[in-house]
């Protein structure tokens, strides 16, 4: 399995980049078909943030399924240990489901894997020569198929990310699965019963929400029809 670690607003430390070599075991125990590792070492400058002055997102690419987690702490190391015990048990239940679902059970929770786009490689942090701190400036410029790019608003502490996404079209049940995966609180897809642009989001318990995108003469033409 390949192995890539980056850092935003910091470096890192060969200690840190061999404490991951050599806990990354973890997961190839648990995923034996995953291609590719990337894990991303942040730090918040912010003293008022020191209790979770260090981030680390764990990124595996496995096929076309892809399971991210992230976690915060006052040093690096407890971070790396806090996300790898997340991506682990998420490792575990994709796993598992895919067991069953060659086995033919019937499970309430969606078991089937949609395509994600994996996330880019982050680049080292480059300063530009002029930054166009603006929100215009974030969405003005092109982007590729999981590109993306980070405008900080003036002198204020407001950062605006853009990124495109490709969406596979899947069902409501594939999509929510993928957002367990990832471990975000939503996930953008096309449902493939509709073709509309929609997301699944988690509100409380064991209870989600969907939103559909369509234009009103979109709506107009399919009741007409």
């Amino acid at each position: 399995m390949e192995i890539v670690v980056t850092g935003r607003h910091t470096q890192v430390k060969q200690k840190f980049r061999d404490v991951v070599e050599s806990k990354m075991n973890r997961v190839t125990a648990i995923a034996p078909d995953a291609q590719r590792a990337q894990i991303v070492l942040t730090h918040e400058g912010n003293p008022r943030q020191a209790d979770t002055a260090k981030r680390v997102e764990i990124t595996v690419i496995a096929g076309s399924t892809v399971v991210r987690a992230e976690a915060s702490s006052t040093d690096e190391f407890s971070a790396l240990d806090m996300a790898l015990d997340k991506l682990t048990l998420r490792l575990r239940r994709a796993r598992d489901r895919r067991k069953d679902h060659r086995r033919g059970y019937i499970n309430p929770v969606p078991v089937d894997l949609g395509t994600v786009a994996p996330e880019p490689e982050p680049e080292e942090e480059t300063e530009p020569e002029e930054p166009n701190n603006s929100p215009e400036a974030a969405v003005a410029s092109d982007l590729g198929p999981g590109e993306s790019v980070e405008v900080q608003v003036g002198d204020t502490p407001i950062v605006i990310r853009r990124k495109l996404h490709i969406a596979e079209p899947m069902s409501i049940d594939e999509a929510l699965y993928e957002m367990e995966l990832i471990g975000h609180d939503f996930f953008l897809f096309v449902n493939k019963a509709t073709g509309r642009p929609s997301v699944v989001y988690h509100r409380h318990g064991w209870s989600y929400g969907v939103f559909e995108i369509d234009t009103p003469e979109n709506v107009k033409a399919a009741k007409e029809e």
